[in-house]
């Protein structure tokens, strides 16, 4: 199974995507749509303080009855953020997913974000992962 690190580094862009907690939420919904992204780290400084997904505008501010335009992100965002580490292993990526209903994983090595994994991630290598084994054990079994 793939580590956090692989998986980052098979990954095409590199960029962590992030806002401060004092921008407004428009600030936020606007990098995601442009980046095509379900969430943004929250930074302060090199800190991270916060995760602001669709979910948590969509549960903190739209059915709040909450302003994109007049709502700081500080408001709207998960503030106890779970974090992995570049060589934990994928599989307790899956494990976190999956135990605290979440879709976003920031890794973090040396207090320092050093990458954004997604649910989608890591599906999408566990599905590599398994057609690649698939192709070997059907051109062994052909030979």
């Amino acid at each position: 199974m793939l580590t956090v690190q692989q998986l980052l580094d098979a990954k095409p862009a590199s960029t962590i995507w992030s806002v401060a907690p004092q921008q407004m939420v428009v600030d936020a919904i606007q990098i995601m749509a442009e980046q095509n992204i379900g969430a943004v780290v929250v930074m302060e400084g090199e800190k991270l303080v916060g995760i602001f997904s669709e979910r948590d505008y969509v549960r903190k501010g739209i059915v709040q009855g909450r302003k994109s335009k007049t709502t700081p992100v500080s408001e709207v965002m998960t503030p106890n953020v779970f974090t992995v580490s570049p060589r934990m292993d994928i599989s307790h990526c899956m494990q976190l997913f999956s135990q605290k209903h979440i879709r976003h994983l920031p890794v973090v090595q040396d207090e320092k974000v050093v990458g954004v994994l997604s649910i989608s991630d890591i599906v999408n290598s566990i599905i590599n992962e398994q057609a690649s084994r698939i192709e070997f054990l059907e051109k062994y079994l052909s030979e």
